[in-house]
């Protein structure tokens, strides 16, 4: 017998033993004061009680049938991020201190990563034989539990194997070391049954014994059925653009302070933001402070296959503005008037939007990409640039000041 929850519910700790696991539904952790509160633990007997990588026997043996993943989501050395309009998950691994070898930690999660990844690039045979099923779990705001965000597949539709799974330097005052960047995919998997997870946990193939439909179709084309999520609010609050913790905004503070007395150097490093947030961007032009006509750089966004490409025009302005000063309908409407049919607009800022640039941008259609001071700091941590020292050595290198 299985207990059905609907979506967003919340599920007694008492229940978890025989509960089905549905999107967004949180699921208690128990008030005893010790490690058996502990959610996943009880939601998934024999997965163990602490750590990211949550598995079903031994990673060393390659016999893993079943592997959990938790993120807290407040690391901000490694910000695990799900992004929930196109269904990807970033997870890092499990190497995250100097002075051990990348593949062999306590858990075994980085050589767990290395070879489920190459598995998934094999036959239909290797993925049902190295690839276990993965299930995302993230606290829940306050001390209520877990959220389940879903069945993962590793990859994704749109990534090279390089993006897939790609081993990053992180550095200590002393030394470096290595780590795992993994992406995955949230399939569009709406509820897992407990007679499933069941059947995985007494050894049984992941395509039988009421096998998500969305798993299936991965495990026999690698055929990747995203779970899309598209926006329904657009308008973003103060709070919702700035950073939440001291260090964000210590890091932005240090990119505003890099640039001080010479802001107009900022719309070089406002291009290099947007390179990373649109890794296809092509050619770009800053123009000079005295003839930019409104624009603070030109570029062209590049389109299509290698051999076949096409290009759209963009304009970006920058704006290296303290979290005082938002962004009003002055600054964004001059960038309108000069965006040509067909054109795209940019415009980055260390700062905030306000309420009316944002109603004005998305009641009316603009094709203009708001960037604001949290989005910079969240891209330059998904780049490896996590602390104020770190950022700061990437501006002294590439945005040299005389």
């Amino acid at each position: 017998m299985t207990s059905a929850v609907s979506p967003h519910a919340h599920v007694a700790f008492g229940d978890l033993p025989t509960a089905d696991l549905t999107v967004d539904a949180v699921y208690a952790r128990g008030t005893a004061g010790h490690a058996g509160d502990d959610p996943i633990a009880r939601l998934v007997k024999g997965v163990g009680n602490q750590g990211g990588f949550r598995y079903k026997l031994s990673p060393d043996k390659q016999s893993v049938r079943l592997v959990l993943l938790y993120t807290s989501g407040t690391n901000v050395d490694w910000p695990d991020h799900l992004d929930l309009e196109t269904g990807t998950f970033t997870y890092y691994g499990d190497n995250k201190k100097s002075g051990e070898n990348m593949h062999a930690t306590r858990r075994g999660g980085n050589a767990l990563l290395r070879d489920v990844f190459a598995a998934s690039h094999g036959t239909a045979t290797d993925r049902l034989a190295g690839v276990p099923p993965f299930l995302l779990f993230e606290k829940a705001s306050g001390p209520t539990g877990v959220r389940f965000r879903g069945l993962l597949a590793p990859g994704g539709p749109a990534l090279t194997s390089d993006d897939e799974l790609a081993a990053i330097w992180r550095s200590t005052p002393r030394d470096r070391f290595q780590n795992y960047r993994a992406r995955f995919t949230v399939l569009d998997q709406h509820t897992i049954a407990r007679t499933w997870i069941e059947h995985l946990l007494a050894g049984g193939s992941s395509l039988d014994g009421e096998c998500p439909p969305a798993w299936r179709r991965w495990i026999k084309g690698r055929a990747y059925a995203p779970l899309l999520a598209p926006p329904t609010t657009m308008i973003r609050s103060k709070a919702d653009q700035l950073p939440s913790e001291r260090q964000g905004m210590a890091i932005l503070e240090a990119i505003r302070g890099h640039f001080a007395g010479h802001e107009h150097d900022f719309e070089a490093c406002a291009v290099a933001i947007w390179r990373l947030i649109a890794p296809r961007t092509g050619t770009v032009d800053v123009t000079r402070p005295s003839r930019d006509g409104g624009r603070d750089a030109v570029g062209q966004y590049i389109l299509g296959p290698a051999a076949n490409t096409i290009t759209i025009d963009f304009a970006l302005e920058a704006k290296c503005y303290s979290p005082s000063n938002s962004v009003g309908v002055r600054e964004v409407s001059r960038l309108i008037s000069r965006l040509r049919h067909r054109n795209f607009g940019v415009l980055v800022t260390t700062s905030y939007f306000h309420r009316q640039v944002q109603e004005e941008v998305h009641e009316d259609g603009h094709p203009i990409s708001l960037v604001c001071g949290k989005d910079i700091v969240d891209v330059l941590r998904q780049q490896g640039h996590t602390t104020v020292g770190a950022v700061k050595r990437w501006l002294d290198h590439s945005f040299p000041q005389p």
